[in-house]
């Protein structure tokens, strides 16, 4: 099936006078196909129908997807950097994405970008590099707003003006380099398996989508020959608190300044009832079911995970969103253990909620950041565990409070279909990720099998002709031994 044609026809500049002032529209038609293009400069405009005339004139063939003479359509396939690229492939996608996956895919293609320039002995600091590609760059709506800050200018200048051609990517040693991105950062610290996924993911996608544009004939990576770091999912069990040492680092951010009270009833929602930090944070009291005494009930059909205003087309840091793995408008029910009805009770009587029912927000009501709690819980581990326990993954993150609720709901005897429809998973995801012991399981486990497996051995029917006294001894010994157990 052709792609080029000869039937083109070229149409006469109109003028059209609106508010803003004059402007100019050409007008073309490639196989039955209407192209068209509008200017605000009347030279411009004279020109580009001068040029389509003129190759029609030179029987050129036009392309009749672009509309262009093929030979300016191949002029932008070998000019094409692939800053100028994977501004467009960013743009392309940001309608569809949320606003934590638009700031995720940044972010890649920032990594990306910051490889694909040529080798100057004086460039930018790399990570200024990133952090300018990430915040103008590949942020529709900052960039669209205006120029790129003064702290960001000249290192988005610079990656601008030394960005490689899509085409380069064909180039062993600059593949290499560009996949040696996606695995370590610019300290020079490798990337965590899941990062580096993300990394590569964006790569793909924008590689993906300069072939469909003819910018590049195959994928690149397929040469690669290094196998790429397998996925972990399962779940460190060192990370799991047991309940004791759980109710102790939520005592302690009680104790963590002015600020701490505020977080007490966050983090016990998070262990108790195995939310996720997006999950707590939407969470809203008029939701919930929670009586004087015992079991309450959490109900929520929606998140909010942080993006930073930026990245939303409201302008808000935290747009409420469906659940993980859920349907829109798709609610899960989690029952609430009496331990926490008692500290949400407790929190609305001191802090009351937002606006909207939610129960956390900060004291001037606006959003929670994850680095705000993230930086108190750390403060509480470090008051709370002695110091191999605060060196070690004990704990490390709050999310691992969601694993210490589920391991505990798994080692309590709860099962499996009814612990993955309180967590919101599959259970054959649960299973192959939350199925480990809490802290101090192991050893109790041992134990158990260890009296499962105890045995007595018999008496010997006959004596062992045995060489030496010594022999004879270490036997005579070996056999009391075994007689007083």
């Amino acid at each position: 099936m052709t792609t080029t044609t000869n039937d083109v026809r070229v149409w006469a500049m109109q003028t059209y006078d609106g508010v803003r002032g004059k402007t100019y529209n050409i007008r073309w038609k490639v196989d039955g196909r209407i192209f068209s293009k509008t200017y605000q400069s009347r030279p411009v405009a004279v020109r580009l129908r001068a040029e389509l005339n003129k190759a029609v004139r030179r029987g050129v063939p036009f392309d009749i997807y672009s509309g262009l003479p093929v030979t300016e359509v191949r002029q932008q396939v070998i000019e094409t950097t692939w800053y100028d690229h994977a501004v467009a492939f960013m743009d392309m996608k940001w309608p569809t994405l949320q606003p934590g996956s638009r700031r995720s895919l940044a972010a890649a293609l920032a990594t990306v970008t910051a490889a694909m320039t040529s080798r100057q002995q004086r460039l930018p600091d790399r990570e200024l590099r990133i952090k300018a590609l990430l915040n103008w760059s590949f942020n529709r709506t900052v960039r669209e707003a205006g120029a790129p800050s003064p702290e960001f200018a000249e290192a988005v200048a610079w990656v601008r003006a030394h960005s490689l051609k899509v085409g380069a990517l064909n180039d062993a040693r600059t593949l290499r380099d560009v996949y040696t991105a996606t695995l370590v950062a610019p300290d020079g610290k490798p990337y965590a398996v899941n990062t580096h996924r993300n990394k590569m993911k964006a790569l793909t996608g924008a590689i993906r989508y300069a072939i469909e544009l003819d910018l590049l004939e195959r994928n690149p990576l397929e040469r690669l020959s290094t196998p790429r770091p397998r996925r972990t999912t399962v779940v460190d069990r060192r990370v799991v608190v047991n309940p004791d040492q759980a109710r102790e680092l939520i005592a302690a951010v009680a104790e963590i300044g002015w600020t701490g009270p505020r977080y007490v009833a966050l983090f016990a929602a998070m262990y108790f009832a195995g939310l996720r930090p997006a999950e707590v944070l939407a969470l809203r009291i008029q939701d919930c079911v929670l009586p004087d005494k015992g079991w309450g009930e959490l109900c929520f059909a929606e998140s909010t995970p942080y993006a930073g205003a930026a990245w939303t087309d409201d302008g808000t840091s935290g747009p409420r969103k469906a659940l993980k793995h859920r349907a829109a408008k798709e609610s899960r029910t989690v029952p609430a253990h009496p331990e926490l009805v008692a500290h949400l009770r407790r929190h609305v009587e001191q802090f009351g909620t937002a606006e909207d029912g939610r129960f956390f927000v900060r004291a001037n009501g606006g959003d929670i950041r994850y680095g705000s709690f993230a930086s108190i819980w750390s403060r509480a581990r470090k008051a709370t565990l002695t110091d191999a326990q605060f060196n070690s993954p004990l704990g490390k993150r709050p999310y691992d409070l969601r694993h210490a609720c589920v391991s505990t709901w798994l080692n309590a005897g709860v099962s499996a279909p009814q612990i993955a429809e309180w967590a919101g998973h599959s259970v054959q995801m649960l299973l192959s990720t939350y199925a480990k012991c809490i802290d101090g399981q192991h050893e109790r486990d041992l134990r158990r099998i260890g009296d499962a497996l105890r045995w007595q051995p018999a008496e010997p029917e006959h004596t062992l002709c045995l060489s030496r006294a010594s022999d004879k001894a270490r036997h005579r010994n070996r056999l009391n031994t075994i007689r007083a157990r």
